[in-house]
C-alpha cells in the first residue's frame, strides 16, 4: 500500500471527533533564542498527553466489527499504550496492553484505569513484544502496532495537515524519530501539500537507528536516555523507506542537550514535555546557523516524562545556570567560624539550601575545618562575587567539579588558607 496525501486526509476527517486540534503557536522567546521563526505544536495537549493517540484511533476506526468484538493487543509500556487503551474503551473494544515486567508501576495504573487488560511480560519491550504476538493469535486479537502500519502512519501525519493550515509558510519541520511513524506519516502529508518543505528527524544520539539504516550501518544503540519515547533499536519496515524519500536529514542530539530542552520548554512556555517530544528544540539550537530566518515547525509529541526525571532536569539544569552552585569553603575550628560565613552570604543575598560541616575528609591544617555550602545564587556574575568576598574575608574558597557557562569554576580555586 502507497500512502498519499489523500489519505491522511480522509484519516483526519475520520479522527477528527476523537482527538484534540491542538494548540500551535508561535513562540516569540524561542524565536529569539534559535534565530528562527519557531512554530510549536503542542501534542502534549491530547488527553494522553501524546500525538500516539491519532495512530491508535486510526487505527481502531479501520477494524471490522468481528475485530471490534475479539478485541485489540499492544506491546508499549509508555504513550501507545495508553492511547490505544483510552481509544479502545470510547469505542467500546475490548483491549489488551503487554508491559515488560518492570514497567514502573504508575504506568501499568495509567493504563489500567483506561480500561485496558495489562499483562505484564517479558525483560523488555521486544520479549513484550513478541508475547503479545504469540497472544494475539492464540485469543485471535488485533494488534495495534506502534508506528509500522499503514493506518498508525495516515494517524499520525494529521499534524502537519493542521500544522500547514495554521502556518502555510512554514519552511521546514523537525520531527522525533523513534520508529518512524511520525515522521513518515507528516512527511508524506507535508510535502505532499508544500512539495519544498524541508523534513528533518531528529533522534537521541544513543539510539540512532534510523539514521544508521539509512546510512548503511550496523545497529549500534547505547544505553538508556531521557528520549525513552523513541528509544528504538530497530526502524519500522513500512517506514524506512518513507524517511529515506522524504527526510532532508537526521540529527541526533546528545542526552544534556535534550534536557536543556526540556527545561526551556518548560521555562518559556510553561509546558512540561518528555525527553522525546523535547529532541526537537534540542536540534534546533544545535543547528540553529542552519536555520536562521526561516519558519522552523516543531512538534512537541508528548509530555509524559516521570516527576522524579524532571525534578533531576530542574536541578540540574539549575546548576548548569549558575543559579544552584556547590562551594566548600575552609574555615577555624573555632566557635563562631561558621555564623561569620553565613553572615557573609546573607548579606550578599545568597540562599543557603544545603551546609555540612566535616573535618576528617579534607587536606587543611588541623587547625582548620571544611564547609560544603549549597546556595541559590544569582548567575555567574553573583558566583564571582561570592567567591571574592569570602577570598577577601580571608577563607579559602572552593567551587567542585561546576560548569557555569562554559566556564569551569573548579578552577578558579579562589582564596587562600586564613
Amino acid at each position: 500500500m502507497t500512502i498519499s496525501l489523500s489519505d491522511i486526509q480522509k484519516t483526519a476527517v475520520q479522527i477528527s471527533g476523537g482527538i484534540e486540534k491542538t494548540p500551535c503557536t508561535r513562540s516569540q522567546t524561542l524565536s529569539a533564542i534559535a534565530g528562527a521563526n519557531v512554530i510549536l505544536k503542542f501534542e502534549n495537549h491530547q488527553f494522553t498527553a501524546s500525538f500516539k493517540e491519532r495512530g491508535a484511533l486510526a487505527k481502531l476506526l479501520s477494524l471490522n466489527e468481528h475485530n471490534k468484538v475479539q478485541g485489540v493487543i499492544a506491546a508499549s509500556a509508555g504513550n501507545h499504550a495508553q492511547g490505544v487503551a483510552y481509544h479502545a474503551r470510547r469505542l467500546g473494544i475490548p483491549a489488551t496492553i503487554v508491559m515488560p515486567r518492570f514497567t514502573p508501576n504508575i504506568k501499568v495504573e495509567n493504563t489500567q484505569n483506561l480500561g485496558a487488560q495489562v499483562i505484564l511480560q517479558g525483560e523488555d519491550f521486544d520479549e513484550a513484544k513478541a508475547f503479545s504476538e504469540t497472544y494475539a493469535k492464540e485469543k485471535g486479537l488485533t494488534i495495534i502496532p506502534p508506528y509500522d502500519d499503514e493506518r498508525v502512519i495516515t494517524g499520525q501525519g494529521t499534524i502537519a495537515l493542521e500544522m500547514l493550515a495554521d502556518f502555510p509558510e512554514l519552511d521546514a519541520l523537525i520531527i522525533p524519530i523513534g520508529g518512524g511513524g511520525l515522521i513518515a506519516g507528516n512527511a508524506i502529508a507535508a510535502k505532499g501539500i508544500k512539495p519544498d518543505i524541508k523534513i528533518f528527524g531528529v533522534q537521541a544520539s544513543r539510539f540512532p537507528s534510523m539514521a544508521q539504516s539509512i546510512k548503511g550501518k550496523p545497529f549500534q544503540c547505547g544505553p538508556a536516555t531521557i528520549a525513552e519515547g523513541i528509544a528504538v533499536k530497530h526502524p519500522g519496515e513500512l517506514t524506512l523507506p518513507i524517511v529515506k524519500r522524504y527526510a532532508d536529514d537526521i540529527f541526533l542530539v546528545e542526552e544534556e542537550e535534550i534536557e536543556v530542552a526540556v527545561l526551556l520548554l518548560l521555562e518559556v512556555e510553561k509546558t512540561v514535555v518528555e525527553g522525546a517530544g523535547a529532541t526537537g528544540l534540542a536540534s534546533l539550537v544545535k543547528h540553529k546557523t542552519q536555520f536562521k530566518g526561516l519558519n522552523v515547525g516543531l512538534i512537541l509529541s508528548g509530555g509524559n516524562i516521570d516527576l522524579i526525571a524532571l525534578s533531576s532536569i530542574i536541578q540540574r539544569g539549575l546548576v548548569r545556570s549558575g543559579r544552584l552552585i556547590r562551594l566548600i569553603v575552609g574555615i577555624p575550628d573555632v566557635p563562631g567560624a561558621l555564623s561569620e560565613v553565613t553572615q557573609i552570604l546573607g548579606e550578599l543575598n545568597a540562599n543557603i539550601m544545603e551546609i555540612r560541616h566535616q573535618r576528617t575528609f579534607s587536606r587543611l591544617s588541623l587547625k582548620l575545618a571544611e564547609v560544603e555550602i549549597v546556595l541559590q545564587t544569582l548567575g555567574k556574575k553573583h558566583i564571582h562575587e561570592i567567591g571574592e568576598t569570602l577570598t577577601q574575608s580571608g577563607y579559602t574558597v572552593r567551587f567542585p567539579d561546576q560548569t557555569v557557562s562554559g566556564l569551569k569554576m573548579s578552577t578558579l580555586n579562589l582564596g587562600r588558607h586564613p
